[in-house]
């Protein structure tokens, strides 16, 4: 479903992702893990075309994103169509992005379109879906760190995406509320969502995931199941990076 095929990004003089090959199953969660400046945010933002690619390319059921091409050549995308591919694939942030002036519920149906009655409908039913339609007139400044993200996540499924990209989604809650969210997408999981997750948490990696993949410098060094990277990495930069996140 989702192919990544030899992404070069550089910032500057620094280059960021320096060939990324990687495929994604539909219906499959993909945990990335990496130590910090290792590309892996920067890849969830070229999957969605937040960031350009500078070689390469990424294709979401076979369409190219951001780009069109032809020939041998490829050619950036209007910003309205970019959006609209943009429609197809959902984004949960580090931090929350709510709209604070925005009800919970109001937050969900920002990006719906269609008839009052049923973007209503639907948006209720997306906070049902994570927990919160009780609190679908609260605003964001009445709801904990944990109910923002949900709601986040709630807005991400708004306009059934193909595919859900999660860049880091608990890092910025306290421990206590890191819980509820990863509930409620091990609960996305379970139903068959397209995920493509970074994370530090190791025991929903474990737990959840499919194929986890680790990234260092840029570079996709080891990908597999949970037990192949997990418990047997084949390579001494996984096996560092392991002996000091699995306490």
């Amino acid at each position: 479903m989702i192919e990544v095929r030899g992404v070069h990004k550089s910032f500057g003089h620094l280059e960021v992702l320096k060939g990324i090959d990687l495929t994604v199953a539909a219906g499959s969660v993909t945990v990335i893990l990496g130590p910090s400046g290792s590309g892996k945010s920067t890849l969830l933002r070229v999957i969605n075309h937040l960031e350009k690619v500078d070689r390469g390319h990424v294709r979401v059921d076979g369409e190219l994103i951001g780009y069109r091409q032809h020939g041998t050549k490829l050619y950036e995308l209007r910003e309205r169509q970019i959006l609209e591919q943009r429609r197809g694939i959902g984004f949960v942030f580090q931090t929350f992005n709510l709209f604070p002036h925005l009800t919970a519920l109001q937050n969900v149906t920002e990006a719906m379109r269609g008839p009052r009655e049923a973007v209503h409908r639907k948006a209720l039913e997306r906070l049902e879906r994570v927990g919160l339609a009780d609190k679908a007139a609260s605003y964001p400044r009445q709801l904990s760190g944990g109910q923002q993200q949900r709601v986040a996540i709630a807005r991400a499924l708004a306009l059934d995406p193909k595919l859900v990209l999660f860049d880091e989604p608990t890092s910025a809650l306290d421990p206590e509320l890191v819980g509820e969210v990863l509930d409620v997408m091990r609960d996305l999981a379970a139903a068959g969502t397209t995920m493509i997750v970074v994370t530090h948490e190791i025991g929903f990696a474990r737990e959840v995931a499919d194929t986890i993949v680790f990234l260092d410098e840029g570079r996709l060094i080891e990908q597999g199941t949970p037990a192949e990277v997990l418990d047997s990495p084949k390579h001494d930069r996984t096996r560092a990076f392991l002996s000091k996140v699995l306490v």
